[in-house]
């Protein structure tokens, strides 16, 4: 009880700013006019990018939103085996996001990554049927490897790419990240509330689904017109050809970076925190045919609110500031671990599963607003994949397995419990460590440059 205590006083605490800004019906409507003003070119980006994200996250929601389950019940591995399933993953996703964000941090708004990208997702669902499911059947260390590789490098790497790219094109015509991220989670919910279902029936099905999608995100991506190169001249410190490996090296230098890494240490631990978690919540049913369907039901409901989140989460961090976004974020997500391990009954369980919905979005848009205003923004996407998607997945294959070792032997509430402790103490620790907001960093979402200067 004194710890649940704890977290929520942090929560207050980041609140405060959101009270003493006197927040009104009158700055809302503002706030949502800016939003919704787009002229023509803004609009067909913010529509394109938008669907882009909905079809990579239908296509990762439909071949991975119930992995756990698959591996659990069709593939026949246990807590352990599956925690080295996921170490693996985040192993192979942690060494290609610092490449990917060089990468594309150096093609600027250039598309050959995500053209990269899109082919790997079409290739989903041969994959899983045809490689990754026999070979966890025969070698489960050969299976980890490869399917390390491919899910990996294809959506724990590959979203990073897309988020940062498009949080970049939204800054120079106009319209907020956080408005287009909205449908990738709707893209998710859509293929999950179908997803345990279709499981059931057969889980080859969902994979088969997730090529489709992808057919539909390339189509989309064919149609995105690269902004002209000096278009990043508004919004960038120098030219994005002039970076070197030496710019993205000398962040290492920075106080400032290194007090978001302590931050996303903790927060990092969400996405071991989700990865059996539909185990768990399944095994609260009568059956296991039951609980897949619950949890797909449930998963959906999450994401569609999380959608909700992502639409309005930019009024509040623009108006809390992006240190307190973060704050606020991590207290919700202690809350949420501590209240798993305590909860009993499917029901109590499912509402701790819904607070997701509220700290994701804060989080993601205040990660992104934290970089834009404190560091170069050339490196914005090196700062994104590395600072935030590469510190989790380094944490998240280093406690991947313990997580399955604690799940097997301790009981699932019990290490939700550790988990929750973990996020509180960094979350307390980052109060003192982030750096707080100047008047001249204010979050700003107005078109760096004229909707007739943007295209080729």
């Amino acid at each position: 009880m004194l710890t649940l205590t704890f977290v929520i006083n942090i929560a207050i605490l980041a609140f405060e700013g959101f009270i003493l800004n006197k927040v009104n019906v009158n700055n809302i409507t503002t706030l949502l006019h800016q939003g919704f003003h787009m002229n023509r070119e803004t609009k067909k980006y913010y529509v394109l990018l938008s669907g882009l994200l909905f079809f990579f996250f239908f296509t990762w929601s439909s071949s991975f939103s119930l992995i756990s389950i698959w591996l659990n019940q069709k593939i026949g591995l246990k807590g352990a085996e599956t925690g080295l399933i996921f170490s693996a993953i985040s192993l192979v996703a942690l060494c290609a996001q610092p490449l990917y964000g060089f990468v594309q941090d150096k093609l600027g708004l250039r598309k050959h990554l995500l053209q990269f990208l899109g082919v790997m997702l079409l290739l989903t669902g041969p994959f899983f049927i045809y490689i990754y499911a026999p070979l966890l059947a025969t070698n489960l260390m050969l299976g980890a490897l490869v399917g390390g590789l491919f899910i990996g490098a294809t959506f724990f790497a590959g979203i990073g790419a897309l988020e940062s790219y498009t949080e970049r094109v939204s800054r120079i015509v106009g319209f907020e990240f956080g408005r287009a991220r909205m449908w990738g989670s709707l893209g998710w919910a859509s293929a999950t509330f179908f997803a345990g279902f279709i499981f059931n029936i057969n889980p080859n099905i969902n994979f088969w689904l997730a090529s489709a999608s992808a057919v539909l995100f390339l189509l989309l991506l064919s149609r995105v017109r690269e902004l002209k190169p000096n278009a990043m001249a508004g919004l960038e410190y120098g030219k994005p050809e002039s970076l070197k490996l030496g710019d993205a090296l000398a962040l290492l230098r920075l106080p400032g970076f290194w007090a978001l890494v302590v931050f996303v240490l903790g927060i990092s631990v969400y996405n071991v925190f989700d990865q059996q978690f539909s185990v768990y919540f399944a095994s609260q049913f009568p059956t296991q045919q039951q609980g897949n369907e619950m949890y797909g039901f449930l998963n959906s409901l999450q994401v569609f609110l999380e959608a909700g989140g992502m639409f309005l989460a930019p009024l509040l961090v623009n108006r809390i500031g992006a240190k307190q976004g973060l704050l606020l974020a991590g207290s919700v997500m202690a809350l949420r671990m501590f209240g798993s391990g305590l909860a009993s009954g499917a029901l109590m369980i499912s509402a701790m599963k819904l607070l997701h919905a509220v700290e994701l979005p804060i989080l993601l848009i205040a990660i992104f607003k934290y970089i834009a205003t404190r560091f170069d923004s050339r490196l914005s996407s090196t700062l994104y994949l590395v600072g935030f998607q590469f510190i989790t997945q380094v944490m998240a294959s280093f406690l991947s397995p313990l997580a399955g070792y604690g799940y097997d032997h301790i009981g699932f509430a019990q290490t939700y419990l550790l988990m929750g402790c973990a996020v509180a103490c960094t979350t307390l620790i980052s109060c003192f460590l982030l750096r707080g907001e100047t008047p001249s960093q204010a979050p700003q979402f107005q078109p760096v440059i004229k909707s007739s200067e943007s295209i080729q």
